[in-house]
């Protein structure tokens, strides 16, 4: 028998006091960069003792889990997705204690309202650690994770409650340049600088920005000193990202990139070698998952109702929006106009809205996954609109 909203968010209501102990907790020890062990073992043994199967050090990190619960035979499959990485030096200033408990709470709601096999679905909880530093999702959609889901749901603090649109696809290299080290007033001709190809590559990049789409972003930087200005420099290396707001038009920026670099050793006289650091897809939007969080967001009361941000940087959940619809509730704690990784979302993360934002986050998302699973005709709305727009936002 169906339920009112009402009660679903008071199952989340039930579980306040353990949610923000947990957020609580996860704030104060904060671990980084694939490392979140204490985390990762917090959220995923109350999945496991709440009946769903459990497994640990998936994707290719030890600290990645998939929980999953199974009510019946067939139906959707509901991916809800948390990060619980702080930021390396600075602890939780982008929120991620908020968002292992929020999904905790949507999943254990949506699991006491949808107990009858008449209703059948599947709940699947990804664990999905070094957002920060790693983009571990880019890595583990490669190794296998998210193929098992209909639908990716997160949750995320921020200055207003609101969903995203669009983001950056992004692709960061590291080109390395290898010559010959001399002095550089005694033996100028015996040197081969390395840093000379580095400043070419760079005047490249300037050159090449009149003739990329007006979405194109690039930035560069110098990430190892060459050393004194007396020496010849043998070895010299930048970073280079790149970014559209198409995968399709990145990959041409892409292949230009690796043509002013080799072009830039082939002037200097240099070797090279480029690597990639990552690489960030951008989001297939679908509106209608956007709508869904917000009016759920509104009836359980989230604060600062905002419309969607249109265009914003790269993230790895690009990678799995790419390959499955998803959205990702944003959830007001702080000031407008408040920054992320800011001593700010510190100062903010254990104050009374951001155990608020908890479970505004958690009812919005137990409300979104409750109606995809008693509404068939919205999953499919959902699927259709997903695969319209992945052929025009690829």
């Amino acid at each position: 028998m169906a339920i009112t909203k009402d009660e679903l968010f008071s199952y989340v209501d039930d579980q306040r006091d353990g949610l923000v102990a947990m957020a609580d907790h996860i704030f104060d020890n904060p671990e980084c960069d694939g490392k979140e062990y204490e985390a990762s073992a917090l959220i995923s043994g109350e999945l496991e003792r709440h009946g769903f199967t459990v497994e640990r050090g998936i994707g290719g990190f030890e600290t990645a889990f998939r929980a999953v619960y199974t009510v019946g035979e067939g139906g959707p499959s509901i991916g809800l997705l948390c990060e619980y990485d702080a930021l390396i030096g600075l602890g939780h200033g982008c929120g991620h204690h908020m968002q292992g408990p929020a999904i905790l709470g949507a999943a254990f709601a949506v699991q006491r309202a949808l107990t009858d096999a008449a209703q059948p679905y599947r709940l699947v909880v990804y664990g999905t650690p070094a957002e920060e530093t790693q983009g571990a999702k880019a890595t583990m959609i490669k190794n296998g994770c998210f193929h098992d889901i209909d639908v990716a749901l997160m949750m995320h603090g921020s200055p207003t409650t609101c969903t995203d649109v669009r983001c950056l696809a992004d692709q960061t290299f590291v080109a390395r340049f290898h010559g010959h080290r001399a002095h550089a007033a005694l033996a100028p001709d015996q040197g081969r600088s390395a840093f000379d190809a580095l400043l070419v590559a760079f005047n490249g990049i300037e050159f090449l920005r009149e003739h990329v789409s007006d979405d194109t972003r690039m930035h560069y930087t110098v990430s190892k000193l060459p050393g004194p200005s007396n020496v010849v420099p043998a070895e010299a290396e930048g970073v280079f990202s790149l970014r559209s707001f198409s995968k399709e038009n990145l990959e041409g920026v892409v292949a230009r990139f690796k043509d002013i670099v080799k072009g830039a050793a082939l002037i200097a006289g240099v070797d090279y070698d480029v690597e990639l650091k990552h690489d960030f897809y951008n989001k297939i939007p679908v509106l209608k998952l956007n709508e869904l969080l917000m009016e759920n967001a509104k009836l359980a009361g989230a604060p600062r109702l905002s419309a969607p941000r249109e265009k914003t940087g790269s993230t790895d959940f690009g990678n799995v929006m790419y390959e499955v619809p998803g959205s990702c509730i944003r959830v007001a704690f702080v000031p407008v106009g408040t920054s992320s990784h800011s001593q700010e979302f510190i100062d903010a993360g254990k104050t009374e809205d951001a155990h608020n934002a908890v479970i505004y986050g958690a009812k919005a998302i137990a409300g979104t996954a409750y109606d995809l699973v008693t509404t068939p005709e919205l999953m499919d709305a959902v699927r259709e609109e997903f695969a319209q727009n992945k052929k025009t936002n690829a």
